[in-house]
C-alpha cells in the first residue's frame, strides 16, 4: 500500500478468477453486497453501472448508524472485461483504476490505484475504508464459491 501526493494504491489477492471479480464490480446486484466499509450499505436502487467507456458508474453509500448518504457519480473511462475498470468521479475528479491479474488456481491480484485524490480522501481512514470494502468483497466471493 502506497500513499503520497494525492495517490493511493491498494493491492489485494482475491479468491476468485478475474472474470468473477470483474462481474462483482459491474453487476449492481453483486456490487451492493460488498461496496463500502463495514457499517455502510449501498441500496440497489441507487446503483447504475453501464459497463462501457462513457458509461455511468453511480451509487450512494449509506452510513447505517446515522442514515447519512454519500452519493458518488462517475463515468467509466476505460474497461477491459476481466482485466481493468477505470472511472472518474464527477464531483471531485478522483480517478480510480482497478487492474485484475490472473494468479492461477482461481485467484486474482487486484490493484486499486487512485489519482487526483482530494486531501479529505487521502488519510488512513480512507485507506482503512477501502480495505474494509475489499474484506467484504473477499467474503462475498467466498460465499459464491
Amino acid at each position: 500500500m502506497t500513499e503520497n501526493l494525492g495517490e493511493l494504491t491498494i493491492t489485494r489477492e482475491l479468491p476468485a478468477a478475474p472474470a468473477v471479480v470483474f462481474r462483482a464490480y459491474t453487476e449492481p446486484e453483486q456490487f451492493v453486497r460488498f461496496w463500502g466499509p463495514v457499517g455502510t450499505h449501498v441500496p440497489l436502487d441507487t446503483v447504475t453501472i453501464e459497463p462501457k467507456v462513457g458509461g455511468r458508474y453511480d451509487s450512494t453509500m449509506v452510513i447505517e448508524a446515522t442514515g447519512d448518504r454519500y452519493p458518488v457519480s462517475g463515468e467509466i473511462t476505460d474497461i477491459r472485461p476481466g482485466e481493468l475498470l477505470a472511472f472518474k468521479e464527477d464531483s471531485v475528479g478522483l480517478r480510480s483504476t482497478l487492474t485484475l491479474t490472473d494468479l492461477g488456481d482461481g485467484r486474482t491480484e487486484a490493484v486499486l490505484h487512485q489519482t487526483d485524490v482530494p486531501a479529505m480522501y487521502c488519510g488512513p481512514e480512507a485507506e482503512a475504508g477501502l480495505n474494509s470494502s475489499f474484506d467484504r468483497l473477499v467474503e462475498h466471493l467466498l460465499a459464491q464459491a
